[in-house]
């Protein structure tokens, strides 16, 4: 799975207030099975989303392949950007750190990859949003295409100092219930690569 926005405001002063564009790609093996559960505001107000499917699967091998060149061509070029952002425990926000070196590295995802920009799609389906707690699809395996098309930014919510997962002690025992935020205990070993795309 991978998402970006799209159609930013240019303006910092309006990221937490202006309406965007969400656009999700979520790749299902041959061999899988998924369920998506559509996204919502965080007061539980439904929005629309527009989901597509490639009618016929691309070569998502080869899209990885020339992704993750791409990427480490622009590595090897130091083609980063020079910034991180990191969560600041007084203000209990995050801020933008500058820095001298260009660390950051402007790879995206292989499912946005250009080899994947001729997809034949299905037609769109339109999914109303709802006031319930989240729509969940069973999604055979495939590529997917998912837009919400009005998405509304917000300010950034005020957390605690103990709002982040990482920051729990008791977060890498293995014997801890960290109740809702992992209630399924089979999900609790992941692969960190499953989310280099993510982060």
């Amino acid at each position: 799975i991978a998402w970006r926005f799209l159609n930013l405001p240019d303006i910092d002063a309006l990221l937490d207030s202006a309406k965007t564009r969400i656009q999700i790609r979520l790749y299902v093996p041959p061999d899988g099975q998924s369920v998506f559960r559509l996204p919502e505001y965080s007061d539980g107000k439904g929005v629309d989303t527009v989901i597509r499917f490639a009618i016929t699967l691309p070569d998502i091998e080869k899209a990885r392949f020339h992704s993750q060149e791409e990427c480490q061509d622009r590595r090897d070029k130091k083609m980063g950007f020079n910034y991180n952002w990191e969560f600041d425990r007084t203000k209990e926000l995050w801020e933008k750190v500058n820095r001298k070196k260009a660390i950051g590295t402007p790879c995206q995802s292989f499912l946005f990859h250009s080899t994947l920009d001729n997809i034949e799609w299905s037609g769109a389906e339109t999914i109303e949003g709802v006031v319930d707690n989240g729509i969940e699809v069973e999604l055979g395996p495939g590529l997917y295409d998912v837009m919400v098309n009005d998405w509304q930014l917000k300010p950034e919510v005020r957390g605690t100092r103990e709002w982040r997962i990482g920051s729990m002690e008791q977060y890498s025992d293995k014997n801890y219930d960290i109740g809702p935020y992992c209630a399924d205990t089979d999900t609790f070993d992941w692969n960190i690569d499953d989310a280099n795309y993510l982060i």
